[in-house]
């Protein structure tokens, strides 16, 4: 499957996500989208270079207390969470309001050109900053279309 073929892919997982999934979309204003998309994006880059330090600056509190040290973090994140510590492409979805917080969709395609949609919870923090506060991954089921 090729680059563009898999993101077309993941982009429509992003728009038939299943309902359950999403409350109704919220009306968030530019500087809050693009603050999170931002977060998300800054992270990533961290993965890509291996700086634990970066990356954990971006978690939440809750995170930190599972992964009380940067380097158990990006440990974890690159044996569980592959797609989001190497994407090939990435593109973003649509920002819900959830019961959990902030939902951050993502269409991912991993080094292998599987596609997957990431599910970025965030809230903010007590300095205002927005924190990743959990990821779900969903990985695209493959059909012979």
């Amino acid at each position: 499957m090729s680059l563009r073929s898999s993101l077309r892919w993941a982009m429509f997982l992003l728009t038939g996500m299943p309902a359950f999934w999403m409350t109704p979309s919220i009306a968030q204003d530019g500087g809050d989208k693009s603050a999170i998309q931002s977060v998300i994006s800054r992270q990533m880059d961290a993965f890509k270079h291996d700086d634990a330090a970066g990356a954990y600056a971006y978690a939440a509190p809750g995170i930190k207390a599972l992964f009380p040290d940067p380097d158990g973090f990006l440990a974890m994140v690159r044996s569980k969470y592959a797609p989001v510590y190497r994407p090939k492409g990435i593109a973003f979805g649509e920002l819900k309001a959830t019961e959990q917080g902030l939902t951050q969709t993502v269409a991912i395609i991993d080094a292998e050109g599987q596609a997957w949609t990431a599910l970025y919870v965030l809230a903010k923090g007590t300095d205002g900053q927005w924190q990743i506060t959990g990821c779900f991954l969903i990985k695209a089921v493959e059909t012979n279309t």
